[in-house]
C-alpha cells in the first residue's frame, strides 16, 4: 500500500536527520505516532521533515513560538510529545 511505504520512508527520514538530538526527537515521535496518522497528517509531517533542524529544535524546546505558517496539528503533537518526556 502506498501509505505504508510513505510511513516507512518518513520514519526512516525521522531517524536520519543529521543531528543526533533531532534523530532521537523525531525518530521516537515517528515510532510512536506515524502508524496512526491520517493521509493529511502524513503530508503535514512530511512538510515538517523539510524544515531545518535549528528551527525545529527551537520550536520544540519552546524557545520561540512556532510561526503561523508552520503551526499545525502534527507540529503541536510533536511539541507535546517531546515535552512529555517521551522523546
Amino acid at each position: 500500500m502506498i501509505e505504508d511505504r510513505k510511513r516507512e520512508r518518513l520514519r526512516f527520514r525521522s531517524w536520519h536527520r543529521g543531528t543526533r538530538e533531532m534523530d532521537l526527537l523525531l525518530g521516537r515521535f515517528a515510532d510512536t505516532h506515524i502508524h496512526a496518522m491520517t493521509p493529511d497528517q502524513l503530508t503535514q509531517y512530511e512538510a515538517i521533515l523539510e524544515l531545518g533542524d535549528p528551527d525545529l529544535y527551537t520550536w520544540i524546546a519552546g524557545r520561540e513560538p512556532v510561526p503561523a505558517e508552520h503551526d499545525g496539528e502534527v507540529l503541536r503533537l510533536l511539541c507535546t510529545h517531546s515535552l512529555s518526556g517521551k522523546a
